[in-house]
């Protein structure tokens, strides 16, 4: 079986539609995995929520800027480590159609699925067993690590899956060793050039495979919108996000 795995898109639409265009040309895609933070820091939160949620092929889990938004949007608590996006979240909040509350309430934060006799983990990073079901509030994802393999062993040290997905920090991970894959296929929506990552994953019963992808697209009217739509610190997020192109 063959997938895609896609993460970070952060509401940069022209990128998910770079990516996706590609899957579809490929015709030997069966499912893709969307690893979350499908919105926040790019404006288009309402094209990719409805491109994904249309699609038949796509499974979802949520990441922080998700769950985020969605607790301002349910007047709960928004997590004090996000402190300093709380203005940029509720502008996120204001401007996503209603419909899509449900919808993303729905979203687990995990999937874990066999293929193959290949044990999978999609989650969009590490978040200790106890902290499974805390409220994003309470900061329940691990603090990020520098990507090496030790690091990644003892961070999952207590998961058995043979291929471990995950997002939220930015760069490409990828490691193994002679039990686990560790992927991370680099953030979709915010590079600082106009390339949107995402991987292949091949699985056998022998082997797993990984290929990395980049699908180039034009940016500049992404960009530009920051400032036609006035978001919210668009300055840092352009400079931060996009390496101030």
């Amino acid at each position: 079986m063959r997938i895609a795995i896609i993460a970070d898109i952060h509401g940069n639409h022209p990128a998910l539609q770079a990516v996706l265009s590609e899957i579809d040309q490929r015709q030997d895609i069966e499912h893709i995995y969307c690893l979350g933070d499908m919105i926040g820091i790019g404006p288009d939160t309402n094209e990719v929520l409805e491109t994904l949620f249309d699609r038949k092929d796509v499974s979802m889990i949520t990441g922080n800027h998700d769950e985020a938004v969605l607790a301002l949007l349910k007047g709960e608590d928004h997590p004090l480590s996000h402190a300093h996006a709380r203005a940029h979240h509720q502008w996120i909040a204001d401007n996503m159609d209603t419909t899509f509350i449900p919808k993303l309430e729905q979203l687990p934060r995990t999937i874990n699925i066999t293929i193959e006799g290949k044990m999978i983990l999609f989650i969009h990073y590490h978040i200790d067993s106890t902290k499974l079901t805390d409220h994003i509030s309470e900061d329940p994802f691990s603090k990020i690590i520098e990507p090496e393999l030790d690091n990644l062993r003892a961070l999952f040290k207590n998961n058995k899956e043979n291929l471990i997905c995950f997002g939220h920090h930015h760069p490409l991970h990828y490691f193994k060793d002679d039990e686990t894959i560790y992927l991370n296929p680099g953030s979709l929506g915010c590079n600082s050039t106009p390339v949107a990552p995402y991987s292949i994953v091949d699985i056998q019963q022998d082997k797993i495979t990984v290929s990395l992808h980049e699908a180039s697209y034009d940016n500049k009217n992404f960009l530009a919108s920051y400032e036609r739509l006035q978001v919210p610190a668009r300055d840092f997020l352009i400079k931060a996000f996009h390496g101030n192109q």
